[in-house]
Parts: structure tokens; sequence; C-alpha cells
């Protein structure tokens, strides 16, 4: 049996950074990186961009010769954990047992799907490597695309249809878009973005069925209407991976719940990313978020911590997410719960927008288009608990406005 320790489950983003800030921290033992994946680890973001649009290449977190040289680690691709047994410390890939001292919980997220959206060829989910060739194969010139789920993946995809010459309708079962991200005034205030870039977007569209019976025909509306398709993406959330957790005795709760520290109820048991939910001393609860630089910073505390080489450090993070739809760059941070959503400046349709969430006396989000100086400065303020009037004195002065 190998020597015990650190193992990363997951080669996605949170899972390179855990291993980066296992070495970081001064950590000279083994390393065991495992990803479902053959591929190394890369970039996810641009898959919904430019890499539909694009012949580009996979943009490589790191490549598999510098994980392996540079940090010396043990990279696993095409290998599935299907178990962990905290009593004994090992995870069970194939037919080994893997021991560890410490261990990285880093899964990720599946692209859930509507109920009987398994049948005909031509509908997709947008998570992997795999599912944009399939994507950037399937859409043409004249392609009939219907997208399910105004989400920013879903937004970002139609976007990107667009631009190769498709007929895109996005449908929305929701009145207003984007709730659950930024809100519903903002939510509502995007629409006129969308309508900017020619994004036909049909709220309180419940999808009842997909028609078709080898290759996708046409989407059926709970109203009885039909819109004919060639192309069906479905973007309408994502499930954190934990079914390989089950009997694990870890607590598993719409994902791996852990304390302050990323701590997953077990000595040496962390989890980053995706997958886990957290306590966010920053706001004082418990998160899932499915943010690039919220896995990001999760899995470099997760690597530091679960390696042991200190005290254990808490995990404070600013929620912060951004989308591109064509030339604008959708940002926001903090939390959309709050008491009261201010426009300081601009607008969704101008492309200058700048709000600001309010909750007491406190600045606790900031959704801006085409803001990054502002929102990235309101981030920092969110961390440091900055009070509201000094908020919008920042969001004021450093606004950019359209001309």
């Amino acid at each position: 049996m190998s020597t015990a320790g650190l193992v990363v489950v997951g080669a996605g983003l949170a899972g390179v950074r855990a291993v980066e800030g296992a070495r970081r921290s001064g950590f000279t033992g083994p390393v065991t990186l495992l990803g479902t994946e053959t591929d190394a680890p890369y970039d996810r973001p641009p898959l919904s961009k430019a890499f539909l649009t694009e012949s580009a290449a996979l943009k490589y977190l790191r490549t598999a010769e510098s994980l392996r040289g540079e940090l010396d680690v043990d990279l696993r691709l095409g290998e599935t954990a299907t178990a962990v047994d905290p009593a004994t410390r090992t995870v069970t890939v194939g037919a080994e047992e893997l021991p560890y001292a410490g261990l990285v919980i880093a899964t990720g997220s599946t692209a859930r799907l509507l109920p009987g959206m398994h049948g005909p060829a031509g509908v997709h989910t947008l998570r992997s490597h795999a599912d944009a060739l399939a994507l950037r194969s399937a859409v043409r010139p004249g392609s009939r695309v219907v997208v399910i789920g105004a989400g920013f993946i879903g937004s970002e995809f139609a976007c990107s249809a667009l631009h190769v010459g498709a007929h895109v309708t996005v449908l929305e079962a929701a009145d207003v878009p984007l709730v659950r991200a930024v809100g519903p005034a903002m939510g509502e205030a995007l629409g006129g973005l969308r309508g900017r870039h020619g994004i036909d977007v049909r709220c309180g569209a419940v999808v009842e069925a997909v028609m078709g019976e080898d290759t996708v025909e046409a989407v059926r509306l709970a109203d009885g209407q039909v819109l004919p398709a060639d192309v069906v993406l479905v973007g309408v959330g994502a499930a954190p991976v934990t079914e390989w957790l089950r009997g694990s005795g870890l607590t598993i709760e719409d994902g791996v719940v852990c304390d302050a520290t990323l701590n997953a109820g077990a000595p040496g048991v962390y989890a980053a990313g995706d997958v886990a939910r957290w306590h966010n001393p920053t706001f004082d609860r418990s998160m899932r978020l499915e943010h690039w630089t919220s896995a990001a910073e999760q899995g470099a505390v997760a690597g530091r911590n679960a390696v042991g080489t200190g005290e254990p450090v808490t995990c404070d993070v600013v929620p912060y997410f951004w989308s591109d739809w064509v030339t604008d760059r959708i940002q926001f941070v903090g939390v959309p719960e709050s008491d009261e959503v201010v426009t300081v400046a601009g607008s969704a349709e101008t492309g200058d927008l700048l709000a600001l969430y309010r909750t007491g006396d406190r600045v606790t989000g900031a959704l801006g288009v085409n803001q990054r100086r502002a929102v990235l400065r309101l981030r920092l303020m969110i961390g440091q608990h900055a009070g509201w009037q000094e908020a919008v004195e920042l969001a004021r002065s450093t606004t950019v406005r359209s001309s």
C-alpha cells in the first residue's frame, strides 16, 4: 500500500487549486489528483463562449506535465472514486483502496435534466469539453435552437449560437429570469440587455415535452405551443456530485456540509468548489456556490487545511461571478437577498448599469454591466463590511458612463 498523503478527488479548478495550495503551504508529501475525464484539467467558462464560435483549443489550468513535474503529483485521469471511508482514511478507486492523510473532495456538479429529456438525439447539456464539442458540431447557420433556462449559461450559449447564424429561442419557466442569481428587480432589468443583443426570451414558458423519435424535432410547452427545434440545450442548473459519498457518514445536504474551514466533519476531510456547502463567515450563513472565483479560493484553503501544515484557516469569500454577452460583461458580487436595491448609474439597455444591494446599513451586493473597476472595488468593500453610504459614494466616483 502506498504512503498516505493528500488525495484530491476532482481535477477541475477547485482540485487543481487544492494541490497548489498544499504545495504552497510547504507540504512535501505525496499528492494524488483523480479526475474522471481524460483531459488534463481545463478552464470551463470559455466552453459556453468563444469555444463554441471559434476553433479554439482547450485552455488548460495546468498541463499534465506541469502537475507531474513541477508539483510532483500522481495524476490519474480517467479514474473515478466510488467511495470514501473516513474511519480507515481510504478512497476507493476501482479495486484499489487509496490511503489518505488529508482528503479534498472537489467533484463539482453535473447538469440537471428535466423529466423526459433523455430521449432523442439533439438534446444537450453544457458542462464538459465533450458537451461543448457536441454543441459546436450541432449548431450551424440556420439551425433552430431552443434553450431551456434563461440563466447565465443559457444566455451565453444563446449569444454564441446567434453569432454563428442560428435561430434561437430561450424558454424560462419563471416570470422573471435570474432571480436566484441577481434578485427579481435586476433580473428584470437585465432583460433589456437581452433585447439589445436580439435574444428572444419567453418567460412563464413551461416545457412539457421534447418531441421526436430518434432526433429532436420540436419542444412542446404546457400551453400547447410547439416550437420546431434542431438543437435543444437544457440549462436548468446543476446538482453537486455526491452520490459516491453515500455510506461515508459525511453530511450531504445539497452538497457536502462543511464548517468555516471547509472541514466536512471528519478528520482530514475537506471539500471545495461546486460540491461544498460551507459556513461563510463573511455573511454568517451556509452557502453553496457554483462560481469560478469561489472554487479557486476554496480550493486553495481546502488544500492548505487538509495537509495540516498550520492552524486551519477559515474560508471567507465574497461571491463573485461574471458573464459575457457578446461585447457586454455582467458582474455580480455579494448576495442578491437584500432590503433594497438601488441603481446608482446607467441601465442595462445603455450598457453601463451599476446597482447596489443594501442590507441594514451595509452594502452586501453589487451588479454591474461593463463596470469592472467599480464592481471589483465594491467586492473588497463588502468583504470589509463597509457601510452603505461609503459604498454609494465610491460607486458614484468610479462609475463608467455610456457616451
